[in-house]
Protein backbone atom coordinates (compact mmCIF):
# COMPACT_ATOMS: atom_id res chain seq x y z
CA UNK A 1 0.00 0.00 0.00
CA UNK A 2 1.73 3.36 -0.90
CA UNK A 3 1.43 6.09 1.67
CA UNK A 4 2.67 9.49 1.03
CA UNK A 5 2.65 11.28 4.57
CA UNK A 6 3.40 15.17 5.18
CA UNK A 7 4.28 16.90 8.53
CA UNK A 8 5.76 20.01 9.72
CA UNK A 9 2.85 22.59 8.77
CA UNK A 10 1.51 25.18 11.14
CA UNK A 11 1.10 28.61 11.89
CA UNK A 12 3.67 30.91 11.30
CA UNK A 13 4.21 35.03 11.63
CA UNK A 14 5.34 36.63 8.03
CA UNK A 15 8.79 36.64 7.75
CA UNK A 16 9.09 33.20 9.66
CA UNK A 17 10.02 29.70 8.46
CA UNK A 18 8.80 26.21 8.22
CA UNK A 19 10.37 22.52 7.03
CA UNK A 20 7.57 20.24 5.56
CA UNK A 21 8.57 16.85 5.63
CA UNK A 22 6.75 13.62 3.13
CA UNK A 23 7.53 10.33 4.05
CA UNK A 24 7.10 7.74 1.66
CA UNK A 25 6.39 4.05 1.91
CA UNK A 26 4.90 1.46 -0.34
CA UNK A 27 7.07 2.90 -3.55
CA UNK A 28 10.80 2.30 -4.38
CA UNK A 29 11.56 6.30 -3.72
CA UNK A 30 14.69 6.79 -5.40
CA UNK A 31 12.74 6.21 -8.90
CA UNK A 32 9.66 8.70 -8.46
CA UNK A 33 10.66 12.10 -9.45
CA UNK A 34 8.56 14.15 -6.64
CA UNK A 35 7.08 17.75 -6.20
CA UNK A 36 4.99 20.35 -3.98
CA UNK A 37 2.15 21.44 -4.74
CA UNK A 38 -0.53 24.06 -2.71
CA UNK A 39 -3.85 24.74 -2.60
CA UNK A 40 -4.99 28.11 -1.07
CA UNK A 41 -8.93 28.63 -0.42
CA UNK A 42 -11.07 29.13 -2.87
CA UNK A 43 -7.93 28.48 -5.42
CA UNK A 44 -6.86 25.43 -8.03
CA UNK A 45 -4.30 23.78 -7.06
CA UNK A 46 -0.76 24.90 -7.99
CA UNK A 47 2.89 23.33 -8.11
CA UNK A 48 5.11 25.00 -6.14
CA UNK A 49 8.52 23.02 -6.59
CA UNK A 50 9.65 19.60 -7.95
CA UNK A 51 12.87 17.70 -7.77
CA UNK A 52 13.75 14.85 -10.17
CA UNK A 53 15.48 11.46 -9.30
CA UNK A 54 18.71 12.92 -10.28
CA UNK A 55 17.75 16.03 -7.90
CA UNK A 56 17.50 18.29 -10.70
CA UNK A 57 14.82 21.29 -9.07
CA UNK A 58 12.41 23.97 -10.28
CA UNK A 59 10.10 26.02 -8.36
CA UNK A 60 7.46 28.06 -9.57
CA UNK A 61 8.57 32.07 -9.56
CA UNK A 62 6.38 33.19 -6.52
CA UNK A 63 8.92 30.90 -4.15
CA UNK A 64 12.02 31.59 -5.60
CA UNK A 65 15.24 32.37 -3.74
CA UNK A 66 12.91 31.24 -0.75
CA UNK A 67 11.82 27.94 -0.56
CA UNK A 68 14.11 24.88 -1.08
CA UNK A 69 13.27 20.91 -2.16
CA UNK A 70 15.37 17.90 -1.41
CA UNK A 71 14.83 14.62 -0.99
CA UNK A 72 17.04 11.80 1.07
CA UNK A 73 16.62 8.65 -0.60
CA UNK A 74 18.03 6.89 2.51
CA UNK A 75 15.14 7.76 4.24
CA UNK A 76 12.28 7.49 1.75
CA UNK A 77 12.13 11.73 2.37
CA UNK A 78 11.66 14.51 0.62
CA UNK A 79 11.67 17.88 1.93
CA UNK A 80 10.63 21.49 1.62
CA UNK A 81 12.30 24.56 3.59
CA UNK A 82 10.62 27.63 3.68
CA UNK A 83 11.87 30.44 4.50
CA UNK A 84 10.68 34.33 4.68
CA UNK A 85 7.03 33.17 4.72
CA UNK A 86 3.96 35.57 3.11
CA UNK A 87 0.48 35.53 3.91
CA UNK A 88 -0.03 34.60 0.18
CA UNK A 89 1.36 31.10 0.87
CA UNK A 90 -0.95 29.98 3.27
CA UNK A 91 -2.55 27.13 1.50
CA UNK A 92 -2.63 23.12 1.83
CA UNK A 93 0.84 21.52 0.74
CA UNK A 94 0.48 18.24 -0.71
CA UNK A 95 3.38 16.07 -1.26
CA UNK A 96 3.42 14.31 -4.91
CA UNK A 97 5.33 11.27 -6.39
CA UNK A 98 5.26 10.60 -10.23
CA UNK A 99 6.90 7.82 -12.50
CA UNK A 100 7.18 7.81 -15.68
CA UNK A 101 4.66 10.00 -17.89
CA UNK A 102 2.27 9.39 -14.56
CA UNK A 103 1.97 5.81 -15.11
CA UNK A 104 1.89 5.63 -11.23
CA UNK A 105 0.89 9.07 -9.87
CA UNK A 106 0.68 9.41 -5.60
CA UNK A 107 -0.47 11.93 -3.21
CA UNK A 108 -0.69 12.63 0.33
CA UNK A 109 -3.24 13.76 2.87
CA UNK A 110 -1.90 17.33 2.88
CA UNK A 111 -0.49 20.13 5.49
CA UNK A 112 -1.91 23.32 6.48
CA UNK A 113 0.62 26.23 6.27
CA UNK A 114 -1.20 29.70 7.91
CA UNK A 115 1.35 32.45 7.87
CA UNK A 116 -0.39 35.16 9.71
CA UNK A 117 0.30 37.77 12.67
Amino acid sequence: QVQLVESGGGLVQPGGSLRLSCAASGIIFRIYDMAWYRQAPGKQRELVATITTTGRTNYADSVKGRFTISRDNAKNTMYLQMNMLKPEDTAVYYCNARYGLGSADYWGQGTQVTASS
